[in-house]
């Protein structure tokens, strides 16, 4: 019994697999950071409502950022030596990050 394996067919399904699977880690990135951003703004301690409208996110490839411009959603965060801590950021990361894995999975469906 003689078996042949042409690599050439398996190079290409590897390359299909590993573009495909970029994809969906992009695009599972992106809906990540479209929901901490969310659950961030909902969370976001309100007196005027300022650092609620500054809350921003970036998604970009396999990384994101969910920041605020307001100049002082660091303090609200971590709090100060007269100002105890209101975290808003990290609470909607932990909630969302876990989801991760089940929607890259959604996007890896054929």
């Amino acid at each position: 019994m003689r078996i042949t394996v042409d690599l050439k067919e398996v190079k290409e399904g590897l390359a299909k697999l590993d573009t495909k699977t970029r994809e969906a880690g992009e695009n599972a990135m992106r809906d990540i950071v479209v929901l901490i951003t969310n659950d961030a703004i909902y969370g976001s301690p309100v007196l005027t409502g300022n650092n609620r409208r500054s809350i921003k996110f970036e998604a970009k490839g396999l990384s994101g950022s969910v920041y605020s411009t307001s100049g002082y959603g660091g303090y609200l965060e971590t709090g100060t030596v007269r100002m105890p801590a209101r975290p808003y950021l990290k609470p909607a990361l932990d909630k969302n990050l876990p989801k991760f894995p089940n929607i890259m999975k959604g996007y890896m469906k054929w």
